[in-house]
């Protein structure tokens, strides 16, 4: 039986079509749709292309890196490969999702983002007597716009150093770019959360041992834990970011050593804190410092674009400088949804 994919003519231009990825313009010329009930339901249009010149990319059967370039058309399936891997590394250590409230794409470097405040008369639902004007929230575009940052890493490998290198192992390497990229933008994001997105709008500070916070500077314990909890409302502290001291001290409180808590800890590695938070440890963040917020209120992230690969030179075997980059911001939605504690 014929298919469309192996007829397919592939050209560096397919990597340039404004508003679209790579994939994608394979999509518009060889939907998926097609593929249902046969052999190949399943595949996208990129892992046919995988299929149609026989180049498997993962597993103990993996091929060679010189497998894409046995032809110039094959070789243009090399930085949709580079990218796919890239962001698979972002992907398997990204805790942003436990963090964002909101993805918003755009096209470009410049985005401003919209503001509400959420306290006093903004938040009650008042009774409105008959005649009476209807209370208001004032929703408004940011004065300042959104800083997007371009994250990247260079590739440094001579072509001749990794042709005979097996794609399973190389996309170790690509993963871990990715991994690192991911760490980047989790940096990015706790700076606006600590001193906001350019808006005047960085998030209310406490501190151990100081009102309405109390216990002793440089120690955390339970108590200190639930006046913080007490400072959100009318949020919820349902996510909380520490550094791995913070977390020593977290997991030698009392209150954390029930039987629960213990095996759901050393089954999965994942800790809940008895006051419900969602608990991520990360050395993003400096020592000393609890990061509380509410997740479905405190952060807007803007994808300026999604990994983005200098693909002439990866098609031409110029490995030796070869940038991988995203561009991402970040934005404040709610001032208030996010607060910090120093132990």
């Amino acid at each position: 039986m014929s298919y469309q994919f192996d007829n397919m003519k592939l050209e560096k231009g397919m990597y340039s079509v404004a508003g679209k990825s790579f994939t994608a313009v394979l999509e518009s010329e060889d939907p998926s749709e097609r593929y249902k009930g046969t052999a190949l339901e399943g595949l996208d249009a990129y892992q046919r292309q995988l299929k149609r010149f026989d180049i498997k990319v993962k597993g103990v059967g993996s091929d060679a890196v010189d497998k894409f370039f046995q032809s110039a058309q094959s070789a243009v399936l090399f930085p949709e490969y580079v990218s796919r891997s890239v962001w698979q590394g972002m992907e398997e250590n990204n805790v942003l999702p436990s963090i964002v409230a909101a993805e918003t794409r755009i096209d470009g470097m410049d985005y401003r983002s919209i503001s509400s405040a959420a306290g006093g008369s903004e938040k009650e639902l008042r009774r409105v007597e008959e005649g009476a004007a209807i209370p208001q929230t004032r929703i408004k575009a940011q004065g300042n716009m959104v800083k997007l940052h371009k994250r990247g890493r260079m590739l440094v490998a001579p072509y001749e150093a990794i042709r005979g290198q097996k794609l399973d192992l190389f996309s170790v390497t690509l993963r871990q770019i990715g991994a690192t990229i991911s760490r980047s933008l989790l940096e990015d994001a706790i700076q606006v959360i600590e001193e906001g997105d350019g808006n005047d709008n960085a998030a209310q500070s406490f501190q151990v041992g100081t009102a309405p916070v109390g216990g002793t500077a440089g120690k955390l314990t339970y108590d200190e834990l639930v006046d913080f909890w007490a400072q959100f409302d009318p949020y919820e502290m349902n996510t909380l970011l520490v550094p791995g001291d913070v977390m020593v001290q977290m997991l030698k409180m009392e209150e954390l050593r029930n039987p629960l808590t213990g095996l759901n800890f050393q089954g999965t590695g994942k800790l809940t804190t008895p006051l419900g938070a969602n608990l991520i440890r990360t050395s993003a963040l400096g020592k000393g410092k609890v990061i509380g917020l509410d997740r479905r209120y405190a952060l807007e992230m803007v994808r300026g674009s999604d990994v983005m690969v200098e693909y002439d030179k990866l098609i031409d075997r110029q490995l030796e400088r070869a940038a991988v980059t995203v561009v991402n911001g970040f934005a404040k939605v709610f001032q208030d949804a996010s607060k910090i504690l120093t132990v």
